[in-house]
């Protein structure tokens, strides 16, 4: 629904049907944030949750609770996410929230939205660094016997490697956008030029894990 809106505010120029190019950006933002970081990451790791037992010889995974708790940490994520409509505007400054377009001004992403998206991320990636564990000691620890690393198929090897990199790179985009959260309420100035700070260290950043 909000590609649909996106597209068709886009089929010609200027506005046709919402209010002001901030909500526009708000839809695009909302929509991209939604694609990535709770359906595209979930499903994937939901796949992998369902396949990897099943094609190593394991029961389950070694950590049902952790993979329970890693499960229902991204419900709790999404409501967070779309409950930003609801507290005077959702997150406007694109799934990446580059400073200075995510900075807390009127021209940017002011209110609680932007800090909800922060709170949100924060959640999606304790999940994913929770499910990465899992599925590293499940991998490692709980193959058939005769089960070598070099017999295992191709996608156990993806989800392995995957797992490896996101327990190294989520927690650097963890800290990038509690820098954020920082500068927006605490009167931090990591990404404020004007305070002394650099809005490219966040691409940086944020790069390094995407």
């Amino acid at each position: 629904v909000l590609a649909l809106v996106v597209r068709a505010e886009l089929a010609q120029p200027e506005l046709q049907f919402l209010t002001d190019e901030h909500v526009y950006n708000e839809m695009f933002t909302m929509h991209a944030s939604v694609m990535i970081f709770l359906f595209i990451i979930p499903m994937l790791a939901g796949l992998g949750n369902y396949v990897v037992p099943l094609q190593i010889g394991a029961p389950d995974m070694a950590f049902p609770r952790i993979n329970a708790l890693s499960l229902w940490m991204l419900p709790l994520a999404g409501v967070l996410l779309v409950s930003s409509f609801f507290s005077g505007g959702a997150p406007a400054a694109g799934w990446t929230s580059y400073p200075p377009l995510a900075a807390d001004g009127p021209l940017q992403s002011p209110g609680a939205g932007q800090d909800l998206w922060i709170v949100a991320l924060i959640l999606i990636g304790t999940s994913s660094i929770l499910g990465s564990i899992n599925f590293l000691v499940t991998i490692f620890k709980m193959r058939a016997p005769g089960m070598t690393l070099f017999r295992m198929p191709i996608l156990v090897w993806t989800v392995l490697v995957t797992s490896v990199l996101v327990l190294m790179a989520t927690p650097v985009i963890t800290s990038a956008v509690v820098m954020l959260f920082i500068d927006r309420n605490l009167g931090g100035h990591f990404f404020d030029p004007f305070g002394g700070g650099s809005a490219v260290l966040y691409q940086n950043i944020f790069w390094f894990y995407s």
